[in-house]
């Protein structure tokens, strides 16, 4: 009788293993988190040796973008071919979730001015009925701050529901946090808290002006060329915060009739592709795939080619100096 009561232990212990080596599936990988592998659970291979660092495939956003599937979990994992796994970014909404949670904006969620922001937070994270809240770009640079108010008596421990408008200027960043902190009248550290959750800005409405900087003799007048004049031409294009993306993508289109027509032409190659623009301490990144350098003729159009780009870059006030890459290499690019 023993017998049979330890086989059927076995027997249990066994199914029950494999059902949760099914249900466990993809938890037992290896997630890439803040440019860190970091261990999900058991898995079955080493630690991968790239990928969560480098300039390929190491975020949740490029791993979408690059078309591989994305699983329906909280937050959302994006897995590759050679299963390395990306989490999207919510924030630290899951450990403040017993204090404060927020209905509205969501984790990732595009938002535009003005902003009303909604949820729920336990008494003891308002002071007097609120608590302050700010809203930052990519660069955590302070676009605005406010007050949350809530709805109710707030000298509880429960929940209680809260609200607040704020208006801001769209930044010159794609995406941003907003921050909301908790009231902590005393201002020592133990008392602070915060929940952050990231957020995207919307398109602007309408459309604006840029210039894109093109070779033209007509300009030159009866003057030698120089190799290095440029000049503008307006194009009107839907207004964006990617100010100068716009702009490059709008050089590397090429010429109109018109602007034929009116004498500019371009010492840059057809269907040339951004394959990464970034602004830092006022120098603009930018690098190209390998058609920027396909078959250059002399040193004169090369030169051209450095300052039709760099002036487009230029007109915004946020670029002093340009630097320019081909594939992510700097070195001995652009050459007749």
């Amino acid at each position: 009788m023993n017998y049979k009561k330890i086989l059927t232990i076995i027997i249990i212990m066994v199914v029950v293993g494999a059902f949760l080596l099914i249900i466990r599936g993809s938890e037992d990988t290896w997630l890439c988190q803040d440019g860190q592998w970091v261990k999900h659970g058991m898995p079955s291979g080493p630690m991968p040796l790239s990928g969560c660092g480098d300039d390929e495939i190491n975020s949740f956003d490029k791993c979408v973008a690059a078309g591989f599937p994305v699983m329906e979990s909280y937050p959302l994992q994006c897995r590759t071919d050679d299963d390395q796994t990306f989490v999207q970014d919510i924030g630290n909404e899951l450990e403040k979730i017993d204090l404060i949670r927020v209905d509205f904006p969501r984790p990732n969620q595009t938002v535009q001015s003005p902003l009303i922001i909604t949820g729920q937070a336990r008494g003891n994270w308002f002071f007097e009925g609120d608590f302050p809240i700010k809203l930052l770009d990519d660069n955590e640079v302070v676009i605005v701050q406010s007050y949350v108010t809530a709805k109710s008596e707030w000298m509880t421990e429960d929940f209680i529901q809260f609200e607040a408008k704020i208006d801001f200027d769209i930044p010159t960043t794609e995406k941003g946090v907003l921050v909301l902190e908790k009231d902590n009248p005393s201002g020592l550290p133990e008392y602070a808290d915060e929940l952050r959750i990231p957020i995207v800005f919307s398109e602007l409405e309408g459309n604006m002006i840029v210039k894109a900087y093109f070779v033209n003799d007509l300009l030159e007048g009866d003057s030698n060329i120089t190799c290095q004049n440029v000049y503008p031409a307006e194009r009107e294009v839907p207004k964006t915060i990617a100010v100068a993306r716009a702009a490059l993508e709008e050089l590397l289109k090429g010429l109109t009739e018109e602007e034929k027509m009116a004498g500019f032409s371009t010492a840059i190659n057809e269907n040339v592709k951004i394959q990464k623009l970034y602004i830092d301490d006022n120098i603009a990144y930018v690098d190209f795939d390998e058609q920027l350098e396909h078959e250059l003729g002399g040193s004169c159009r090369v030169a051209l080619i450095g300052h039709q780009i760099t002036e487009t870059l230029k007109q915004f006030p946020t670029v002093d100096s340009v630097k320019i890459s081909v594939n992510g290499r700097t070195e001995d690019i652009l050459q007749p």
